[in-house]
């Protein structure tokens, strides 16, 4: 099935793109640009889909990590790619709908400078501290950063990500006031966690599951059930209604990729994750596997940032 799909498709592309008459795609390594550190969430879901992208396609598809500023760097390194269908990258809830949020001088536009290829799938937020919470559960905690406003220092990995804006709803809904300390990737944030140098993140479970099950890390709440942490109780079970939202990882490609080649990654990646172990795999990481279309991947994206865009001014937050 994927064979037949992809000659189709890439005789269209070579039919309408002089780039891909020369060079049948893929003839030669993919690299998979991802914008943060190697050692978290997204990291890791992008390996995992770029070893079952590389099966499909039968070529290498290389991970190259170019972290900085919350995830602009590297996506901005895929929007200034040749497209030529050899260079994709991770998008996420964070480098699309949310950084115009909290930027004017966005060097690249999440819209009109980028191919969506497709969403991955999303991820839950779970709160994690380390010794410096001084709690042993969420009320507890909240009681304790009541007790010192101000006082009680979150990380995350960046003021442009969904990570930061959600900690600041959640401080609205809970009724409490911490202090900031940004990160380049969740990866550099766990040992200052274990040091006690910061005290809280909101994290995504793919990488930190396994230090809160190692008791390294205590799990106060989580924004929607959890296959790696299923005993973490879930914020509405404390009384923070509407704190339920997802993380998600995505690809996308620089704006002028053929259309054809992007659905022929969305289809590879949609027959690898959609049943059977690719979707164990995901599932077992706390990624539900989503694979929509080019087209309804966009439509995520333009919903996302209505939705976020709408949190920020709630929380009169400006882009500088």
């Amino acid at each position: 099935m994927i064979q037949t799909t992809r000659r189709s498709l890439l005789a269209a592309a070579t039919l309408s793109t002089p780039a891909l008459a020369q060079d049948v795609w893929p003839s030669r390594p993919i690299r998979c640009i991802v914008p943060l550190p190697p050692g978290g969430g997204t990291d890791a879901t992008a390996r995992v889909a770029t070893r079952r992208l590389s099966e499909a396609l039968g070529v290498p598809v290389v991970v190259e990590n170019r972290p900085g500023a919350g995830g602009m760097v590297g996506t901005e390194a895929v929007a200034r790619a040749a497209p030529d269908g050899y260079t994709i990258g991770v998008a996420t809830s964070s480098s699309h709908p949310v950084a115009p949020i909290f930027r004017r001088d966005l060097p690249y536009d999440p819209v009109t400078s980028f191919t969506p290829i497709t969403l991955i799938g999303s991820t839950p937020y779970v709160l994690i501290g380390g010794p410096a919470a001084q709690a042993a559960d969420f009320p507890s905690l909240i009681a304790r950063i009541k007790a010192n406003p101000g006082q009680v220092v979150y990380a995350s990995v960046g003021v442009t990500t969904l990570g930061y804006l959600l900690t600041r709803q959640l401080e609205l809904l809970a009724g409490i006031e911490m202090r900031h300390v940004p990160y380049r990737g969740s990866s550099q944030v766990y040992p200052d966690l274990l040091n006690g140098t910061v005290a809280l993140l909101l994290d995504n479970p793919p990488a930190s599951a396994a230090m809160v099950r190692e008791g390294r890390f205590t799990a106060y709440a989580i924004s929607r059930p959890s296959v790696m942490l299923p005993q973490v109780p879930l914020f509405s079970s404390f009384g923070i209604e509407g704190f339920d939202a997802a993380f998600w990882y995505g690809l996308m490609g620089p704006v002028g990729m053929p259309p054809a080649v992007a659905t022929l990654i969305q289809q590879a990646l949609a027959q690898a994750f959609l049943s059977g172990p690719g979707k164990a795999e995901l599932e077992a990481m706390d990624v539900i596997p989503a694979m929509p279309t080019p087209a309804e991947f966009t439509q995520v994206v333009a919903d996302d940032a209505r939705k976020w865009r709408a949190l920020a001014e709630r929380l009169h937050i400006q882009p500088e």
